[in-house]
């Protein structure tokens, strides 16, 4: 019995020995950015509209826009729920409406088309370099980055192309290059929302068009652009 008994209390503390003298449990480290940046590269789709119309001036169909670029961040406050954000993009707008452009690109005509005229496009379009420069605030901390935020600001646009279309069964016109057109555009915009989608809406503060009239009337009509902004890290 003495042989027996003395395995089993051998193999019953050399059992226990080995649990409590086990390898110990490694845990993963994570590692807290408390200096994070929210640089971003930003994609955004629009519908276009025009303020201060013209009498007699009217959109058709939908106008739609597309812009995308990149934002640098620069938190101003410890918490960095307060930056300021510069940045470069690129933007092309589209306008469906029934102001006609016809002559040269160094003497254009303006004129409307009557809704009993029959026409199959009738646009003006443009891309330009954009520089937006905006003031964030945005509910981020240093362990989540999804938030709610709102970012307005200034946008500074230079335009690189822009074109006239006006088609029909009997002609067809195209003017690039239109002398008429502000080279320099500058608006205002804000965009707000959660995590990735926003809600997004500019205006632009100078009209499109630097010297164009409309039967002796000075043609002022601006931007103003509606749509979501999606923002990517």
């Amino acid at each position: 019995m003495r042989f027996p008994l003395s395995c089993f209390l051998f193999l019953f503390f050399t059992t226990a020995f080995s649990q409590e003298t086990g390898a110990p449990i490694v845990v993963a480290e994570i590692k807290i950015d408390s200096l994070y940046r929210e640089d971003q590269f930003y994609v955004g789709i629009t519908y276009n509209t025009l303020a201060d119309k013209t009498a007699g001036l009217t959109q058709s169909k939908f106008s739609a826009g597309f812009t995308a670029g990149f934002l640098r961040d620069m938190p101003i406050n410890k918490s960095r729920t307060i930056a300021i954000a510069p940045g470069i993009g690129f933007s092309y707008t589209n306008y469906n409406q029934n102001l006609m452009i016809t002559g040269t690109s160094q003497s254009a005509i303006y004129s409307t088309i009557n809704s009993e005229d029959q026409y199959s496009k009738n646009k003006f379009s443009y891309l330009s370099v954009d520089v937006p420069i905006e003031l964030r605030w945005r509910s981020s901390t240093f362990e989540s980055h999804k938030f709610w935020r709102v970012y307005t600001g200034v946008k500074l646009s230079y335009l690189l192309y822009d074109k006239s279309v006006f088609n029909s069964e009997k002609t067809n016109i195209t003017i690039k290059g239109n002398d008429d057109f502000n080279q320099f555009q500058y608006g205002a915009y804000v965009s707000a929302g959660y995590n990735t989608i926003n809600l997004y809406a500019y205006y632009g503060l100078n009209p499109l068009f630097k010297s164009a009239n409309l039967d002796g009337e000075k043609i002022k009509i601006r931007s103003l652009n509606l749509g979501l902004i999606f923002y990517i890290l």
